[in-house]
């Protein structure tokens, strides 16, 4: 009994407060590129740091038309994080 109390009080706190990452939202990848490309557009790179980041574009591009958005995203925010955004 104390068992079943027990899961049905932590399965409330999960639905109440979903604060895991399998309940963290993913933003529309084709909107993140947008700012990918904008950021990209003002950033002064190094050219190793322009094929990087046109690299992890890509990849991202290709995860975003296999409606991977999470995985696409990822991909857009190490970009990101190359130009230091």
């Amino acid at each position: 009994m104390k068992k079943l109390v027990l899961a049905l009080a932590l399965g409330t706190v999960a639905i109440v407060n979903p604060q895991g990452s399998a309940f963290a939202a993913t933003a529309p990848c084709e909107d993140t590129l947008k700012t990918l490309r904008t950021a990209e557009a003002a950033a002064k790179l190094s050219d190793a740091d322009k094929t990087k980041v046109s690299e992890l574009e890509t990849k991202g591009i290709e995860r975003c038309n296999a409606d991977d958005d999470k995985r696409a995203d990822d991909f857009f925010a190490q970009a990101m994080k190359v130009m230091g955004k």
